[in-house]
């Protein structure tokens, strides 16, 4: 079985098990907190290591998160850990995500740009996606600066990619003109 179907149905009986307690908002916190923790290379590691025994790494976890998560993602964790898919948390987390924003009509948008957006560009963006049929009824916007695009934006939706940046027509351009005999003897 692939990893995103064993990431799927983990996250996707963590998430019914979340909605039938009431505590998806807080098993959202602790799946983003849990995470940011597996950006940790060390404990990304320890999760992935088939060497070190699942006690050991049930009371590393117990430490670093006992007390700081609900009762239920922690019972879950430990659950996970003593199947031995402990490997598995950081795509169930992702997936988690995924299907917590599908249950709440939220689309996820990154908008790149070669300077950082004001108030106003990004709230005129904003009211264009809102209005536009690919997004959701909510939205989570995440921008980011990227000198090298020049110009222009990217925006990302999902799977969907609209690039307006500058780098990439200049690219398109180049493309054009090297498939054309009459330039190149210029």
């Amino acid at each position: 079985m692939s990893i995103n179907k064993i990431a799927s149905r983990y996250a996707k009986s963590l998430l019914d098990l979340a909605k039938e307690q009431n505590k998806v908002d807080a098993v959202l916190e602790d799946v983003k907190m849990f995470k940011q923790a597996t950006e940790n290379r060390d404990l990304y590691l320890l999760l992935k290591s088939p060497i070190v025994k699942t006690d050991k790494k049930l009371t590393i976890l117990k430490e670093i998160f006992g007390g700081k998560m609900d009762e239920l993602t922690m019972a879950f964790v430990n659950i996970i850990t003593k199947k031995g898919r402990e490997a598995y948390l950081p795509e169930i987390n992702d997936e988690f995500i995924n299907q917590h924003r599908i249950l709440n009509k939220i689309s996820k948008v990154i908008i790149t740009t070669a300077e950082k957006l004001s108030d106003a560009d990004l709230a005129g963006i904003t009211s264009k996606l809102n209005a536009s049929t690919e997004t959701q009824e909510n939205l989570e916007i995440e921008t980011k600066v990227d000198p090298s695009i020049i110009g222009g934006f990217v925006i990302e939706i999902g799977d969907k990619l609209y690039n307006a940046s500058v780098l990439h027509k200049l690219e398109q351009l180049k493309k054009q003109f090297s498939g054309n005999e009459f330039a190149a003897q210029i």
